[in-house]
């Protein structure tokens, strides 16, 4: 009996825990996961598990074992946040699969991502042609994001009226984390200069930018560091 009500109140302090560690981490390793999510969740789980049912060490050795732990992943997080390489290599990046159509198979290869997968992924975006795509890229989280073709792009509200939209093309990251991405533009013909212009001509600077994106109708998209919203909705 002892023992089955030892067991009971250790599962107990083993969810709580983790509950509060879920917290701590935020909702991200709850979601999608990244490869830093993915290794953090089974190795919480496992610590849980073992603090749960092993009786054969203190559960006093199992709740610092998580607090360590919990504090590497935080502090990995917050480190990922300051620096892009460090971000990229705990939590990957996105990898190009289709390129103005074009399956790049060598991608694929390093990714060990089969076609099967592939035609998987773009079933589920509702895309049963694969001339259809023009791009599609695998996410950090395992997900494909797909852009279609001009010509097979679904009718909107908008189009009723017969707009011609122009020319379009893929997003083109400028600004993250409030640095200019300067590789980016330079591989898409664009300057410093036509980037300060365009922020100068919103009355900002770029210390007031966090994130800025050139969207694929041409438009410099900006998002900033104060965004001044009276009631936001998802406010932790």
């Amino acid at each position: 009996m002892q023992e089955s009500m030892d067991i009971f109140w250790r599962t107990i302090l083993a969810f709580v825990a983790l509950l509060l560690i879920a917290r701590v981490l935020g909702k991200q390793t709850v979601s999608n996961m990244t490869f830093h999510d993915f290794a953090t969740g089974i190795t919480l789980g496992a610590i849980a598990a073992n603090l749960a049912f092993n009786e054969k060490m203190q559960a006093w050795y199992f709740i610092l074992s998580l607090a360590v732990f919990t504090l590497i992943s935080f502090i990995l997080s917050k480190v990922a946040l300051k620096f892009p390489h460090t971000r990229k290599w705990v939590s990957g990046g996105p990898t190009v699969i289709i390129e103005k159509g074009k399956i790049l198979e060598d991608n694929m290869r390093k990714l060990h991502y089969t076609l099967d997968s592939l035609n998987q992924s773009l079933r589920e975006k509702d895309v049963f042609n694969l001339e259809e795509v023009d791009y599609a890229i695998l996410e950090t989280n395992g997900k494909l994001s797909v852009k279609k073709k001009d010509k097979y792009l679904a009718l909107i509200r908008k189009d009723i009226n017969l707009v011609n939209s122009g020319a379009t093309s893929f997003p083109i990251e400028v600004i993250m984390d409030g640095k200019i991405i300067k590789p980016n533009l330079a591989e898409n013909n664009l300057s410093e200069q036509w980037l300060m212009s365009q922020i100068e001509q919103k009355g900002k600077k770029l210390s007031d930018i966090f994130y800025a994106v050139k969207t694929t109708n041409g438009n410099l998209v900006l998002d900033y560091y104060i965004d001044n919203l009276q009631h936001p909705v998802d406010k932790e």
